[in-house]
């Protein structure tokens, strides 16, 4: 693991950012407000470049060049790419989609798939021919899902900067050294990024980089965190990405309840709902990095545990979700007509 290569991320994040934001209006990357929006001045929004760009640098230095890994690499300059045109000149949500499972499909077919689940009663599922499509849905899901959370300054980029770190310590433990440096680099980048886009944000990252991130993260998960025979290790990589996914998925309930189109947007989202208790910007967005830093120790934890006490710990934390997410009004959230639309490849 090259030390110097993870500090080469972190630097050319830190120095590509402040160029970046005063390229993005002079390319129309421009972040405009509208009424579902905090924010409520034009925002530039090309940080993603900055921390692909110190992504890349450390992959290159690290010598990442291993088949799997590879998939990585073009599967994320692709999504950047579709990312970056919406930025700039907006695609439709059938075009952004099509372009994330594109991009997905480029990573399944050079090897970072997911071969197998874990039976609960008794030795494997072998996926076969499943294993490609698998993969691409959940590739696909949390590329969404931290696309769905970029709604308060730093929020995407800390929930994604913690759940990088968190799998790092994680495939170290596992013995996934190569995946653990990838992450430490991708968690390089995305700190020298953060420093911008903290409350008071001087830049955003776009759909270019929650995308871009979404799709490592995802991607990271499957090279490393999938491969253990224990029936737990289903649960680590829902757990480090918890909640983006647990955001989305209490958006589809909210939705089916209030009988609404699952993909309509509201502002029903964790944050929004955080920010109606009266919490500031910064004190939702730094209340959500405490609850990311409890479930990435669960998933640190997890590794430890035997099945049995692993499989104690998700019930509890599964009744506290349940809890936290109906106390807020997470699922419980009344869909108002009119709102606009949140910036999500699967809404209309």
């Amino acid at each position: 693991m090259s030390v110097w290569a993870i500090a080469l991320a972190f630097s050319l994040s830190v120095l590509l950012t402040p160029i970046l934001r005063g390229v993005a209006p002079r390319i129309g990357a421009l972040d405009r407000p509208d009424p579902r929006k905090v924010h409520n001045k034009v925002m530039p929004r090309l940080g993603g470049v900055a921390i692909f760009a110190g992504f890349v640098a450390a992959y290159l230095a690290g010598g990442m060049y291993y088949p799997s890994f590879q998939g990585l690499l073009w599967g994320a300059s692709l999504i950047l790419v579709v990312g970056l045109v919406d930025d700039i000149r907006g695609l439709s949500p059938r075009w952004k989609l099509a372009g994330q499972v594109a991009a997905a499909l480029v990573v399944a077919l050079f090897g970072a798939r997911v071969e197998f689940l874990t039976n609960p009663f008794d030795g494997f599922l072998f996926l076969g021919k499943l294993a490609i499509p698998v993969t691409v849905f959940w590739l696909v899901s949390v590329t969404n899902a931290l696309n769905l959370v970029d709604g308060l300054d730093g929020l995407a980029a800390g929930t994604a900067l913690i759940a990088s770190v968190t799998m790092a310590v994680v495939a170290w433990l596992e013995g996934e050294t190569r995946v653990a440096f990838l992450a430490l680099a991708l968690a390089a980048s995305i700190l020298g990024f953060l420093p911008y886009n903290f409350y008071p944000a001087s830049i955003f990252m776009g759909d270019s980089g929650s995308m871009f991130l979404g799709l490592t993260l995802a991607t990271l998960a499957v090279l490393g965190l999938t491969k253990s025979a224990t029936v737990i290790s289903l649960f680590i990589p829902v757990l480090i990405l918890g909640i983006p996914i647990l955001d989305t998925f209490f958006a589809i309930v909210r939705r089916f309840l209030n009988r609404r189109p699952i993909f309509q947007p509201d502002k029903g989202h964790l944050h929004h709902c955080l920010m109606a208790y009266g919490l500031t910007q910064k004190q939702a967005v730094l209340a959500i990095y405490l609850v990311n830093l409890c479930l990435g120790a669960s998933a640190v934890l997890l590794t430890r545990l035997t099945t049995d006490q692993g499989v104690i710990i998700l019930i509890l934390l599964s009744v506290a979700v349940v809890w936290a997410s109906n106390r807020l009004g997470v699922t419980s959230y009344r869909l108002k007509p009119g709102k606009g639309e949140e910036h999500n490849a699967f809404h209309s």
